[in-house]
């Protein structure tokens, strides 16, 4: 079941994205839906970043930017 809500924003930034929207051939409607699905998603993506930024903490940057030389190094 769809539910209608009702949101408040000025009329020239409503009118920016509607125009945004139909450039990208959607409509306002449907880029709030997909909005509201990645704000209630976005706890599970930062979860999974830190995951992977964990996972990767055993890697550390260079002291110095490595010469010509050791880049071309077999």
């Amino acid at each position: 079941m769809i539910k209608n809500i009702t949101l408040s924003a000025s009329e020239g930034l409503i009118r920016q994205a509607r125009e945004k929207a139909i450039e990208e051939g959607s409509s306002l409607n449907e880029r709030f839906r997909e909005w509201l699905k990645y704000y209630i998603g976005g706890n599970k993506r930062l979860d999974e970043y830190r995951m992977l930024m964990k996972k990767l903490s055993y890697t550390k940057a260079p002291d110095k930017k490595p010469t010509r030389e050791e880049m071309n190094e077999r």
